[in-house]
């Protein structure tokens, strides 16, 4: 009898290599961008691609708003080509994060997805930048897309 783990036996390490080698080349992590910005190395664009209102209220430190319904030619002409774009939204509950690696992609633009967002940001225990009307609650609160905004 096998586990529910184990019912689907495991891909070869070959392939598990290839598969997780592909995944860092289209993700990172909050704590790699928070050690990125400490150790003063941001080779990146760190973007926040919810709505206006959503970044306003709550928003990562070093990051810059851009919806991504907003994302075209000529909001971005003023980014070098090779610009490394490293995109995030409200957390793993919220495909906008990737309708903006869609836009940037088909713009030529190198991005990447910061996994996990402003709740994941928040879940490990980073600073986050709040506004000081917000009625976002810091500790417990949820925090909000508003792609559709």
């Amino acid at each position: 009898m096998s586990s529910l783990v184990s019912q689907i036996p495991p891909a070869s390490s070959k392939q598990a290599l290839q598969h997780f080698s592909q995944r860092l080349a289209y993700e990172t992590d909050c704590s790699d961008v928070y050690t990125s910005q400490q150790q003063g190395i941001v080779d990146f664009i760190l973007v926040d691609v919810r709505s206006e209102a959503a970044f306003a209220a709550v928003n990562v430190p070093g990051a810059i708003n851009i919806p991504h319904r907003l994302m075209d030619t000529s909001l971005l002409s003023h980014y070098p080509t090779e610009t490394l774009f490293v995109v995030y939204c409200a957390g793993p509950h919220c495909n906008g994060v990737h309708r903006a690696a869609i836009n940037l992609s088909q713009l030529g633009f190198a991005v990447k997805e910061m996994i996990g967002g402003v709740t994941g940001w928040r879940d490990e225990g980073l600073p986050l930048n709040y506004a000081n009307n917000s009625s976002v609650d810091q500790v417990n609160g949820t925090v909000s897309c508003g792609c559709q905004s």
